[in-house]
């Protein structure tokens, strides 16, 4: 990241991507340097960390790699130095940092996952699994004394079940996020706004989901929600939905085949998603 840049738009761009253990550090630093990403977050990424930092900085000299301790799912690397984003809190599928960047007017909280797939849980763990998550993140909220966060990873649930909807309180509505709690008798807990469900469907010129499954089930929506970008009340402010995207291209190649799917067999079953927070 050059620090100029920041200076004069404070426009801070993100990238998720689940590349599926795919040697995809070509493409990933092709959408890097295309979109000038300064967080970048892979998860099931099994490149050395130092090919793709070279990767990374075959153009440039910005990126630097920011290892995890705790979490062995997550690979982040940055366009600043790893200084400016310290770990909070961590477990082995989780990783929540806090952004302290001098030029931006607000530091927040990023927390990063990778969480359980329904390969190996049934819904109702993911669930439970959940709860816990969102406890952690409340405990990293504590430790930093607000609750300026942004959740993003592959929470392998779409935005509509429990997990997502009733244990991180993700809702779909702006309006609804901006009241900033909802109670549940007598309690109060902090939701997420989530905005990828702008995104399902043929609604907008994208991809209508980030995972396609087709199963010989009589109920099958084919296209899923998995990698998503929650954000806190408190940041709604910094955050635009039309700067969220999924990618279907690094900005040469596409990623779909030529049904219009997500192409696995050279690429990834998942699709990037994109994302900018002007901080």
């Amino acid at each position: 990241m050059v620090a100029n840049e920041i200076k004069r738009n404070y426009m801070i761009t993100f990238l998720f991507w689940n590349i599926q253990g795919k040697d995809l550090q070509e493409f990933v630093a092709n959408i890097a340097t295309v979109n000038k990403v300064d967080i970048i977050i892979l998860a099931e990424c099994k490149i050395n960390a130092g090919v793709l930092l070279s990767e990374l900085n075959r153009s440039t000299n910005e990126y630097y790699y920011s290892p995890c301790i705790g979490c062995r799912k997550i690979l982040i690397f940055l366009r600043f130095p790893v200084r400016f984003f310290p770990i909070v809190l961590e477990d082995h599928r989780l990783t929540i940092r806090h952004l302290t960047l001098p030029c931006i007017a607000k530091d927040i909280l990023v927390a990063a996952t990778h969480f359980s797939s329904k390969q190996d849980w049934e819904k109702d763990s993911q669930t439970i699994e959940a709860v816990f998550l969102a406890s952690l993140i409340k405990q990293a909220e504590k430790q930093v004394r607000h609750c300026r966060t942004v959740l993003v990873g592959d929470l392998n649930m779409n935005p509509f079940e429990s997990g997502v909807a009733g244990s991180l309180k993700g809702v779909m509505s702006r309006d609804i996020a901006l009241k900033g709690t909802r109670q549940v008798q007598f309690k109060r807990f902090q939701v997420f706004y989530n905005p990828i469900w702008n995104f399902w469907g043929d609604a907008t010129p994208g991809p209508p989901g980030t995972f396609y499954n087709n199963r010989s089930e009589h109920v099958n929506l084919y296209w899923h929600m998995l990698d998503q970008v929650l954000v806190r009340p408190d940041l709604l402010d910094t955050f635009d939905t039309n700067d969220l995207q999924i990618l279907s291209t690094d900005g040469n190649t596409s990623f779909l085949s030529k049904k219009g799917l997500p192409n696995q067999s050279l690429f990834s079953d998942h699709l990037p998603i994109l994302f900018k927070m002007k901080l």
